[in-house]
């Protein structure tokens, strides 16, 4: 039976709540691990992609035999790493002769494996093969920019599975306002066939542009490579409901009859009930009953004197006169 611990220690105790679930999520640190052989191409790779998530990211240089992701029982030393370290993102690097420059790249729920995908890695171009004005070099911790062009991203699984797992892995904490000056960075990835992707990183130059907009321009700073997909595995149906599940006491809750859209803006529905006009009562001293009064009597006065005037015109006629 495993036996529970429980904090003792004010340290210990802040260390449990931040590791705790939280409504919002920080940023996901990301476990950098090495293979029982590992290419100097694969190695450059994981050095450099520390260097690009220095202060999110924890990497280990020592060779793991015990790691094998997409085997039964392989993952188990992974998981270890994964609750040390507090990792929900982890990147593993090994070569054979059967897999060449290989990279695998997956994601953790509860310090369990949650999906897999496996990429060989192609035409790589570390970041000191690029020459360039180092003050357009991008700083340390900046938001970048993602872009993903092609059609496949939206068509081809295996890369919408790839594009969900790449934006984890490089869009660092998520913030709600973003300032353009600190935005420096862009990460480019091209879907060049079905199973190719090109991924490049761009450093973000502003120029003047006449305007309150300025003018982007994009600068190579590497590194760039060639992904080509392997293998993957998606999450089973269990694990991924159990993972999707959100609070009730979220304060970002959806507001009833409320909608927002692109043109009109924030929209809103209200309910009216049935008004029922025909038996509604109107007010005595509403106007337009005191109009109908006073037409009403305007028109009876001129009933009554146009009636008088005609008496009066008959009983003249009646009267005799002295020459009669």
């Amino acid at each position: 039976m495993m036996e529970i611990r429980t904090p003792k220690t004010g340290k210990a105790k802040r260390v449990l709540e931040k590791r705790a679930p939280k409504l919002v999520e920080t940023g996901k640190k990301t476990l950098i691990l090495h293979g029982t052989k590992t290419s100097a191409t694969v190695s450059s790779v994981l050095m450099e992609l520390y260097r690009l998530k220095k202060g999110g990211a924890i990497k280990y240089s020592r060779r793991n035999e015990n790691i094998r992701p997409f085997e039964s029982g392989g993952e188990t030393s992974l998981e270890f790493f994964s609750q040390k370290t507090d990792c929900s993102l982890f990147v593993y690097g090994s070569h054979t002769k059967k897999r060449p420059d290989n990279l695998v790249l997956g994601r953790m729920y509860d310090h369990q494996v949650y999906d897999l995908i496996e990429v060989g890695i192609e035409n790589y171009k570390s970041l000191l093969s690029f020459s360039y004005d180092k003050k357009f070099a991008p700083h340390e911790g900046s938001k970048p920019f993602i872009c993903f062009t092609g059609e496949g991203f939206e068509n081809v699984p295996e890369l919408k599975h790839l594009k969900e797992v790449l934006t984890d892995l490089f869009r660092g904490e998520v913030v709600d306002n973003l300032n353009l000056t600190g935005l420096d960075r862009a990460y480019i990835c091209s879907a060049i066939s079905p199973t190719k992707v090109f991924l490049t990183h761009c450093a973000l130059k502003l120029k003047r542009s006449g305007t309150i907009v300025p003018k982007m321009e994009l600068v190579e700073v590497g590194p760039s490579m060639d992904l080509v997909i392997r293998r993957n595995r998606l999450p089973n149906e269990s694990l991924k409901k159990e993972a999707m599940r959100t609070s009730k006491d979220n304060p970002k809750k959806k507001v009833k009859n409320v909608d927002q859209d692109a043109v009109r803006g924030k929209i809103g529905k209200i309910y009216m009930p049935d008004q029922k006009l025909g038996e509604m009562q109107l007010p005595d001293k509403s106007k337009g009953v005191k109009r109908e009064r006073k037409e009403g009597k305007l028109k009876k006065h001129k009933e009554e004197s146009a009636s008088k005037k005609k008496k009066n015109s008959s009983d003249s006629e009646k009267i005799p006169t002295d020459a009669e």
